[in-house]
């Protein structure tokens, strides 16, 4: 199976859960990445049961798409026996690859199932081409590398490395104050180990200052009313700069946010498909589509842009002061699962909207419909007005005829109207 689409860098996107990896699939990824149940570093997501690994799977590659499992901890000794039993299922499994930055797993990941390709974490903090060298002679076909890293950094280590290694890059998401995510912090504040998978997230805190001679006198840095946010790092957005990705090397680009909707997935997935996509037509569409694409990338939660290290040292310019809150434009209301012969699309309720209500089709193929909601039935097929309970499955009847897959959402503005 093709890992990429030929003569361009593979679009690697997270799902959370079962639903978002379908939703990743259709609406552009070359590839995905999933956390299993153990052994990854979002023990606060879904993730996946080993039956739901093996349909995603199986869905995935039936669309020529590959899945990647983390197995990311850095591992203590208790972990060891345990990594060896998952590793075993994973051999039945199947899945392309595993992403492991621990020696130690990398070693048992070997010895279980030599048939995976493994490719290492950026967690292993991979900065320079000889630690890339040193991971190919131990057998990894691809090293993540470090997001302290700029593109002429990358350039230098596709220059130096075997040419059939490959080198896996993130181009979309949050950024961690820490080294390569390496952080301490959540385990210090909560018991939380951020290297386990149960990071809480403390960087995104309020702090104040304490000078050391007065204990317990807090000195609030104030940039306004709500306080400051110190480590609060803009998200990572390299929409404007295909062409030096694809200049630096890298073979794959990836999206953050194994934590995320399928409404964030479906937005990003699809943007940077488009964009990636325009850019091998030619550099003039890609430059011409560019509002479109920002238009787009905006309307995903976010928490303001910037290009991270890619550039250059980031700066003051690259944190946010005055909130931690991320920024949502659009309300996820839910996925159409199927329709029937009436048309009705079958759905799991995600937010509530109303019998009446225009709503927004957002399709794989690029188009946004703007719809209105005629009616909508429940499971025993009583009409209803709305659908206030989470996680309901309904069917509803729209203005415009659904196909599976499509996403709906409406604009946060217009709720609050």
């Amino acid at each position: 199976m093709n890992d990429k689409r030929p003569g361009r860098p593979e679009l690697l996107v997270p799902a959370s859960s079962l639903e978002v990896l379908k939703t990743a699939v259709v609406f552009g990824a070359d590839a995905v990445y999933i956390g299993g149940e153990a052994f990854g570093l979002r023990a606060k997501a879904k993730n996946f049961t080993s039956q739901e690994m093996d349909e995603g799977i199986r869905f995935a590659h039936e669309h020529g798409v590959r899945v990647y499992v983390t197995a990311n901890i850095l591992a203590h000794n208790d972990d060891l026996d345990g990594a060896r039993i998952y590793f075993e299922e994973l051999k039945e499994i199947r899945p392309d690859a595993l992403i492991i930055s621990d020696p130690g797993m990398f070693l048992i990941a070997r010895e279980v199932c030599p048939e995976i390709d493994i490719h290492i974490s950026t967690q292993a903090n991979n900065t320079n081409y000889q630690t890339y060298r040193f991971w190919w002679q131990q057998g990894a076909r691809r090293v993540v590398s470090a997001r302290e890293l700029s593109l002429t950094e990358i350039r230098q280590i596709r220059d130096n490395i075997p040419e059939g290694m490959e080198i896996e890059s993130f181009i979309h998401g949050a950024m961690c104050i820490s080294y390569s995510g390496r952080c301490l912090l959540s385990n210090y504040f909560t018991g939380r180990d951020a290297n386990q998978g149960a990071c809480t997230h403390p960087c995104r805190w309020k702090y104040a200052v304490v000078e050391e001679t007065r204990p317990g006198e807090y000195l609030p840095v104030y940039e306004n009313e709500r306080g400051t946010f110190l480590f609060n790092s803009k998200d990572l957005c390299m929409i404007e700069y295909i062409p030096e990705l694809v200049a630096a090397g890298i073979d794959s680009l990836k999206i953050e946010g194994r934590m995320k909707t399928a409404l964030y997935v479906a937005c990003v997935a699809r943007t940077y498909r488009k964009a990636i996509d325009d850019f091998y037509e030619s550099e003039e569409t890609y430059r011409a589509n560019m509002d479109w694409y920002k238009a787009e990338i905006a309307k995903c939660t976010y928490r303001q842009f910037s290009t991270g290290f890619y550039f250059g040292k980031p700066d003051e310019s690259t944190q946010i002061y005055d909130n931690s809150t991320y920024i949502s434009e659009y309300v996820y209301l839910g996925s159409v699962a199927s329709v029937d012969r009436r048309g009705f699309a079958k759905f799991e309720q995600k937010n509530k909207f109303c019998v009446g209500d225009v709503i927004e089709l957002m399709k794989p193929d690029g188009r946004n419909i703007y719809t209105k909601v005629l009616s909508m039935y429940n499971e025993e097929g009583e009409a209803v007005e709305s659908c206030p309970h989470a996680r309901q499955t309904l069917y509803v009847e729209l203005a415009d005829r659904p196909e599976p897959y499509d996403l709906m959402r409406v604009e946060a503005a217009q709720r609050q109207q």
